[in-house]
């Protein structure tokens, strides 16, 4: 077989090398790009996780990255109309009580532990994760963030590459690494996508309303009268 110190083969059965990640992220000498692989839809994702298993790179450490829709299982955070703000208040402990799946998380994000121990030896779907997820009561949102470390393949919808703030908030930094962007001719509607915002009518009268009330009540006047222009001239 290749020589497994070399760095061109160390792609090849990470499987069997748990120490894999680290060498690459705290050792100077091996410092592997990851590939980050930006879809437009999260079923893309699964249907190239489904190549990928047929490809001799199927056992490589890979992630996928979405949404708390997807990979939720709190069972009231996960049938909640706004996911992401009622987790972040679970977390903060505000009602006295925290999420015990995401103190769990760790049981998922391990890579050389998730592979033997549960059959995801190969590339896997976020459903996958999920099933496990709920088989070990362990978060597979946090999971899949924290899988990223060690992986060399990363999945993701285009937004989570293209938008600063997603990127920001999901710590992805693609200073050296390798992005492929698949049917790249949507990345210009993604693009305008992320960078605009829709209103109706209503909410701009409603706005218009509240300002007015900060106004004629002299709360921060300087800063609100610009701002009920603003909706008044949209309206």
């Amino acid at each position: 077989g290749p020589c497994t110190e070399c760095s061109c083969a160390s792609g090849k059965e990470p499987a069997k090398d748990p120490s894999h990640s680290k060498k690459k992220e705290n050792g100077d000498q091996l410092c592997v790009p990851k590939i980050f692989f930006g879809t437009r839809t999260h079923k893309q994702i699964s249907q190239i996780s489904r190549e990928l298993k047929r490809t001799a790179y199927s056992c490589v450490p890979m992630t996928i990255l979405s949404s708390r829709d997807y990979t939720c299982i709190h069972p009231v955070v996960s049938n909640s109309s706004n996911r992401s703000e009622m987790c972040v208040e679970l977390l903060e402990g505000k009602h006295g009580k925290s999420c015990s799946y995401y103190h769990g998380a760790h049981k998922l994000s391990e890579q050389h532990a998730l592979q033997p121990a549960h059959g995801l030896y190969q590339a896997w779907d976020i459903e996958d994760l999920v099933r496990l997820g709920r088989k070990l009561r362990a978060c597979p949102y946090f999971a899949a963030r924290e899988l990223m470390v060690g992986a060399d393949i990363v999945f993701c919808p285009y937004n989570y590459l293209l938008d600063p703030q997603i990127r920001d908030s999901m710590d992805i930094n693609l200073k050296d690494q390798v992005v492929i962007l698949d049917e790249a001719h949507n990345i210009e509607d993604c693009a305008r996508e992320s960078v605009s915002y829709g209103v109706t009518e209503s909410q701009l009268r409603a706005a218009r309303e509240e300002l007015d009330f900060m106004v004629s009540n002299s709360i921060r006047q300087k800063h609100h009268e610009p701002l009920r222009a603003v909706c008044c001239s949209l309206i």
